[in-house]
């Protein structure tokens, strides 16, 4: 049987609905399971509003509203701080704060150690990188165990793994704040990380929002791209590998896309997906490349290049506050004042997502 991908275009009028109908067309209802709390975990690469490399108000919302209509009522939301983003900052900033608090869905944070405790895991499944990269354990939130799980990713490039989406959005959720150990084996990370969702989540489903992707060296400094587009599925993989075609690479010959693929944790090559909505979008090419900045070029020699035999000297040891104070500064202070807000300006200017996003800052639902 062929994994399922609902795919949609949309517009800002019917945005809402048609997230409602993407849910219908992927099967959410047969994906999760009832009577579980279902979490919402979304994605905030940068805490600043960069257009690309957030999930969207109108995602989250309109995900609300779905989940809801098929019967998922008990909603809580997650977030996770990373080395350079802050959590509470990027929920204010992107317009999360208000839709969450119009639906009366609570957040919770897996970064305050008074908030949600981590405990030890023991995977069933084989491990390919996190038994090495974590000698003394796996640790993952407790508060995960037994709960549905809904991801919101959106269609955007990555500097070191080509693409991001649903797979790559379980690693802030589900590892602590050294997450940045597993750089190295990244794209075996997220494959341990799948097969672990698997094991303790009641069920999975993601959202992934295509409206403006996300061109370039992702996930943040990146060129905004109005498409137009959403995507649904049950299958992790299958909807990272439509929106890799979409964006321009072929799915299997991205490593984390092709060892879930082998390992059967989803499918990737499009051969064997079966996308639902509007077919036709899916064959779409949309010429994308990753490229590189300033810090993709630092990480490029510190965790596969040269100096790889160092890491545990550079990120095991207090000289990592260098590197996380280099990459806030280059990002927040360089990168974002120079580029960034233009870019975020003429989004809100030109484009009807932006002005839809100006909405919902000025009034914090479309319901």
């Amino acid at each position: 049987m062929k994994s399922r991908v609902a795919i949609l275009r949309t517009g800002t009028e019917t945005v809402l609905p048609d997230i409602a109908r993407l849910c219908e067309l992927a099967g959410v209802r047969q994906a999760l399971t009832p009577g579980r709390t279902t979490i919402l975990k979304d994605n905030i690469s940068w805490h600043f509003a960069y257009p690309g490399a957030n999930t969207t108000p109108w995602q989250l919302e309109g995900t609300i509203a779905a989940l809801r209509g098929a019967g998922f009522g008990d909603l809580v939301c997650v977030q996770n701080d990373t080395v350079v983003t802050d959590p509470k900052k990027g929920e204010r900033l992107n317009g999360f704060v208000s839709v969450l608090e119009r639906h009366g869905v609570p957040i919770r944070y897996n970064c305050f150690a008074h908030d949600l405790k981590w405990v030890r895991y023991e995977p069933k499944a084989p491990m390919l990188a996190l038994p090495k990269i974590f000698p003394d354990g796996i640790h993952i939130p407790e508060f995960f165990v037994g709960k549905n799980i809904v991801h919101l990713p959106t269609v955007k490039c990555h500097i070191y793994t080509t693409t991001t989406g649903a797979m790559k959005n379980a690693f802030g959720g589900l590892l602590a704040t050294r997450r940045h150990y597993t750089h190295t084996w990244i794209h075996e990370t997220l494959v341990d990380l799948l097969a672990i969702q698997k094991e303790i989540h009641s069920g999975l489903f993601a959202v992934m929002d295509g409206t403006t992707a996300g061109n370039g060296p992702g996930p943040r400094t990146m060129e905004p791209v109005r498409k137009d587009v959403l995507l649904a599925s049950a299958d992790q993989v299958a909807i990272d590998a439509v929106a890799a075609r979409l964006m321009g690479f072929d799915p299997m010959s991205i490593r984390y896309l092709a060892l879930a693929h082998e390992r059967g944790l989803g499918t990737a090559d499009p051969r064997d997906i079966e996308l639902v909505g509007q077919p036709e979008i899916g064959h779409e090419s949309w010429g994308f490349s990753v490229g590189d900045n300033l810090a993709s070029r630092v990480g490029d020699i510190l965790w596969f290049g040269p100096l790889k035999r160092l890491q545990k000297l550079f990120f095991h040891t207090p000289l990592v506050y260098l590197f996380v104070a280099g990459s806030y500064l280059y990002h927040d202070y360089l990168w974002y004042p120079v580029f960034g807000t233009r870019r975020e300006r003429e989004f809100i200017r030109t484009s009807p997502w932006g002005a839809l996003f100006a909405r919902y800052r000025a009034d914090g639902s479309l319901l």
